[in-house]
């Protein structure tokens, strides 16, 4: 039961802090990287981000070239990228989410927690993205 309780509890305390101290708890929010086989999918997998308010803002990077490993053979394509930018909490709902709507069979999803930003923009996220 603890152990359920603990994302909880963790989230209370943060609360807590920022409330009192009015000061940003590094790790609060994240940018989730999300890549795309063209731009018409990287409008919809973004839209439907919004809809489902998983997120304040994504943007769309326009086109990128990538080489990776695909099945033991070297691949080069291009891509468009997805910046995703929420609250940490929400990295899993977004990650699911994500996969269930995306063509690729093994979409890229990375985040990274935002340590510092403009206190403005980051209280915007926190308004923007409920619970």
């Amino acid at each position: 039961l603890l152990l359920l309780l603990h994302p909880l509890l963790q989230g209370l305390a943060l609360q807590l802090h920022s409330a009192l101290t009015g000061s940003y708890v590094p790790g609060t929010h994240s940018v989730a990287f999300v890549t795309c086989l063209n731009e018409h999918i990287a409008r919809d997998i973004a839209r439907a981000i919004m809809d489902r308010r998983l997120a304040a803002c994504v943007s769309i990077l326009p086109k990128s070239s990538s080489l990776y490993f695909w099945k033991g053979e070297l691949e080069e394509s291009t891509e468009i990228l997805l910046l995703v930018k929420t609250r940490t909490s929400k990295i899993g709902e977004l990650s699911n989410y994500v996969r269930s709507i995306h063509p690729f069979e093994i979409p890229e999803i990375i985040s990274l927690p935002i340590d510092q930003g403009n206190p403005a923009y980051l209280q915007w996220m926190e308004e923007n993205v409920p619970r």
